[in-house]
């Protein structure tokens, strides 16, 4: 085995640039979900893989598998803008181009891509059609997707495709500019789709997927809202219209959980229900763990092979303080995301390292303890990336968090710190700002009783679905962020019993 001393990191914190996704990638079951265009929603807090997903089956080189990924970071959403219908519900503004985007891809695909074109003679006659709309509308049967509702472009739709007798007659057909292309949307993408369907090869698979699309995310935007739902309805109508015609063909969003909750449309919960995963890691009774992650990126970075057990490179016979696990120690300071555990195994490396490692060969306590500060710094910063759009005052609030002293606080400390900054609260009250917090886990409430008794910490991150109890006396600041907000782990006088969970 390599000697940790040796080795550079364990990778990226950004799966663009992680140079050991491919070969460490874990196959989490909203990866499993979504290839077997069961569950092609895959949603998740920033940080817990969608990007990873995303990259993995855009990168697949099969003979019978073929995708194509859509980022927006560079995308030119002001021509996007101009392509919504009017006199239609507001959730379905951006639906039909959104549609219309979809199908060209798939076009690409099957022009470009796929070999096995046309698959059969019915193929023949329809694929033909569609590259003559293609070509004839855009120049090239491998248009740029970015530019296809371009201003000066003029769609050439008939003799091509089958357009119903109701349209306009004052619109010429043969030479239609994008700006009237809202007027036609139903009748043209009906024609493509009707094409499509039996164009795809039903021995082969077809994606198209989607990510970044918290780029430019605005809570109060209305319109960016109404954009991302007119792509989950596309996405839906699409991805039913082709299972139905057993093709194996999905469109994949990755959409950052915080996000997906703010969107309202009609049939939402059915959407949720039937078709999206959660990338979840570490739950109750759940198989997909950030060690066996990280293992698989031992295993990588030491000895180029698949997996390495974790106790190869931490010394577990030394617990941490409170009789913890390494392992259990880590993850209370994550969110249970790839992104934290990968960061703070590189900081850890970085500890050993720095003091040129030991003769066991593996992490010890003071390692991790020399890790967290710099963990603590990167997580905070991730956090502020986060929620800033949601909540604009943010810093103002983690300063209060900061006045508490230690990471345990009864709600009667926090009332009394936001007197003691009323400057800082800008007309928000106590309640509303622990709910700000919880919302994004900096804060955890204490649960008390139960069926079985005792107490527990509950905490927006484990749980999606809880909501704080406004009756809570007890607090818990996660304990990622003690050393980043200059905090003590126990408040003077108490017993160092327990370690923050």
């Amino acid at each position: 085995m390599r000697p940790l001393i040796e080795v550079v990191n364990f990778g990226s914190t950004d799966a663009d640039s992680d140079d050991l996704l491919e070969q460490a990638f874990q196959d989490h079951e909203a990866y499993l979900q979504a290839i077997a265009h069961r569950r092609p929603l895959v949603v998740g807090r920033k940080g817990s893989g969608k990007t990873a997903i995303f990259r993995k089956i855009i990168r697949t080189r099969q003979h019978d598998v073929f995708a194509f990924g859509h980022t927006f970071s560079e995308y030119p959403w002001h021509h996007h803008h101009l392509q919504g219908m009017v006199g239609v519900p507001e959730e379905q503004r951006f639906m039909h181009s959104w549609r219309y985007l979809i199908l060209l891809t798939l076009a690409k695909i099957l022009l470009n891509q796929d070999g096995s074109q046309p698959w059969s003679e019915e193929a023949l006659e329809e694929l033909d059609k569609v590259e003559r709309f293609v070509v004839d509308s855009y120049g090239t049967r491998d248009p740029d997707v970015t530019q296809l509702f371009t201003p000066g472009k003029r769609l050439r739709i008939k003799p091509h495709l089958r357009i119903a007798e109701v349209v306009d007659a004052a619109v010429n057909l043969e030479s239609v500019p994008i700006s009237d292309l809202p007027k036609l949307f139903q009748e043209v993408n009906r024609s493509i789709a009707d094409s499509i369907a039996v164009c795809l090869n039903p021995a082969h698979s077809y994606y198209v997927c989607f990510d970044e699309l918290d780029k430019g995310f605005d809570p109060n935007d209305r319109q960016y809202s109404q954009m991302l739902t007119g792509l989950l309805l596309a996405a839906t109508s699409i991805n039913n219209a082709f299972r139905d015609a057993n093709k194996k063909t999905s469109v994949v969003l990755c959409l950052r959980d915080d996000i997906y909750r703010t969107l309202q449309f009609e049939d939402k919960n059915k959407l949720t229900e039937n078709f999206m995963s959660i990338i979840e890691w570490d739950g109750p009774g759940e198989k997909w763990t950030l060690r066996a992650l990280l293992e698989r990126r031992f295993g990588v970075a030491l000895e180029g092979g698949n997996s390495l057990p974790w106790d190869s490179v931490f010394d577990e016979e030394h617990q941490m303080t409170g009789r913890q696990t390494k392992y259990r120690h880590i993850l209370d300071r994550t969110f249970r995301r790839p992104r934290d555990a990968i960061k703070f195994a590189n900081e850890v490396l970085s500890a050993y390292k720095a003091h040129g490692g030991n003769a066991k060969g593996k992490f010890e306590n003071k390692d991790i303890i020399a890790a967290r500060t710099p963990y603590s710094e990167y997580l905070l910063k991730e956090l502020a990336d986060e929620i800033f759009k949601h909540v604009p005052a943010h810093r103002d609030y983690i300063d209060i968090l900061k006045s508490l002293d230690a990471l345990q606080f009864t709600r009667e400390e926090f009332d009394q710190a936001c007197v003691r900054r009323a400057d800082l609260l800008g007309g928000a009250t106590p309640q509303n700002i622990l709910s700000q917090l919880f919302e994004f886990s900096l804060v955890g409430y204490q649960k008390t009783g139960g069926v079985g008794g005792g107490s527990e910490y509950i905490w927006r991150y484990i749980d999606p679905t809880v909501r704080l109890d406004g009756a809570a006396t007890n607090f818990r600041i996660h304990a990622g962020l003690m050393e980043a907000l200059g905090l003590k782990k126990f408040r003077r006088g108490e017993a160092e019993g327990m370690d923050a969970e």
